[in-house]
């Protein structure tokens, strides 16, 4: 049977072929491939924009004249962008829908990209990776939202958990990519992939997806209704608890990015291509962890296997004390391994958790944890830069306090009982 949106929230634009809003109840939706596909793209915009351009921050520094220290700048701006143009995205999308928010989004992130693609100076590159960021926070919070918007409960569990396998190829191998791209055509022309990139991903939405927010359930956008409802969210234990755990797991990812390549490179010798390789291996880690996290959940509950993995996340971050001081390249990739494995399990398990009594407000709630996620993620990479530590231990502090403080925020919410919850 085919069941077609109302048509009151059917896009007028939308395609014949657009993903439909069933009218069934979104546990019940299935997960296909197209919608796998726009999900993972949408949530990997911002890491794919980092990563791939790793690889090439010795040709950048030397192309414009800069230190690797104030090419730190290009990584913290977008971040700090990021976490911020979030908060804006996520009540526009709750007020009129998640269509051209998507689309504005992608187009701003492809005009950043190409902006980077020709700076000729450090300011204009960070002015660049700016736009890029505001482009892709609205892609990421959408990811979320629309996810949120078409699944519930274990579904949108198993929806986050295969968007996460999906998405981690892009950032997976993205430095791998770009360390050949930087090789082969240079570093500006990584950017202009990054933005051809963007495109295919605007015209994959705009040919393939519908509105997936109803008309009857948009938010008022006063600034006084948005402020109100960020306040009551952000005094919800329900969302800021399991939030704030992930977003501290999440942010030490980021702050392991931002810290590779002096650890890799400048401390244990690899070239960029080794980078590259390196960090397509964590692809593997990741594919696993998501895998076993619905499974696993499905058996033993959402939050006694996020609170399992936050257990692991921290024996990966202490396992790097131990050759913090003389690092090696097995053990940093094995104690880097068993983080992520914790960070793949806890991931989609707590956004599910986070995000479930909240339907209604979606963008919004979405948009709060990006920010709290892209926050942790800056704070954790400027901490890694100015910490009067060798690279190695100033990242095993990080994860390790990350982890540690995920574990006390989670513990109230692995000790809930779960129940059905009132959708906000």
């Amino acid at each position: 049977m085919t069941i077609v949106p109302p048509a009151q929230v059917r896009d007028a634009a939308a395609p014949a072929s657009a993903i439909p809003i069933t009218s069934g109840a979104p546990s019940e939706r299935r997960l296909t491939g197209k919608i796998l596909f726009l999900l993972a793209g949408l949530a990997a915009l911002g890491a794919l924009a980092t990563n791939i351009i790793l690889p090439a921050f010795p040709r950048i520094g030397a192309s414009l004249g800069v230190s690797s220290q104030e090419l730190g700048l290009t990584l913290s701006s977008f971040f700090v962008a990021f976490a911020f143009g979030q908060l804006l995205v996520g009540p526009l999308s709750d007020r009129f829908g998640r269509r051209w928010l998507v689309l504005g989004g992608l187009a701003v992130f492809t005009a950043g990209s190409v902006v980077c693609a020709f700076a000729d100076s450090l300011p204009l590159l960070v002015l660049g990776r700016v736009i890029q960021a505001l482009g892709a926070c609205a892609a990421s919070v959408l990811s979320r939202a629309i996810a949120r918007d078409l699944f519930d409960g274990e579904a949108l569990a198993r929806a986050l958990a295969l968007t996460m396998i999906a998405m981690a190829a892009a950032p997976g191998f993205s430095p791998l990519i770009g360390s050949a791209l930087d090789g082969l055509l240079g570093w500006r022309f990584t950017f202009l992939v990054v933005a051809a990139f963007g495109m295919v991903l605007a015209l994959h939405y705009a040919t393939s997806a519908g509105e997936t927010h109803p008309a009857e359930g948009r938010a008022s956008l006063s600034a006084s209704a948005v402020a109100s409802a960020y306040g009551r969210l952000a005094a919800d234990p329900r969302f800021v608890l399991p939030a704030l755990s992930v977003s501290l797991v999440i942010g030490g990812l980021y702050t392991f990015f931002a810290a590779a390549p002096a650890i890799l490179m400048s401390e244990l010798g690899l070239t960029a291509f080794q980078l590259g390789l390196n960090f397509a291996t964590t692809v593997l880690i990741v594919f696993a962890a998501g895998f076993l996290a619905p499974r696993l959940a499905h058996r033993w509950g959402q939050r006694t296997i996020g609170m399992v993995g936050l257990f692991i996340a921290l024996a990966g971050s202490l396992l790097l004390f131990t050759f913090a001081a003389a690092p090696a390249f097995i053990p940093f990739t094995a104690a880097i391994a068993l983080y992520l494995l914790g960070m793949g399990l806890i991931n989609p398990l707590g956004t599910a958790i986070a995000l479930h009594p909240f339907g209604r407000q979606a963008g919004l709630a979405s948009a709060l944890l990006g920010f709290l996620q892209m926050g942790c993620a800056a704070v954790g990479a400027s901490l890694a830069s100015v910490l009067p530590l060798q690279p190695t231990v100033s990242l095993a502090v990080i994860l390790t306090t990350g982890s540690a403080l995920a574990i006390l925020a989670f513990l109230p919410v692995a000790m809930r009982q779960p129940k059905a919850e009132v959708q906000a």
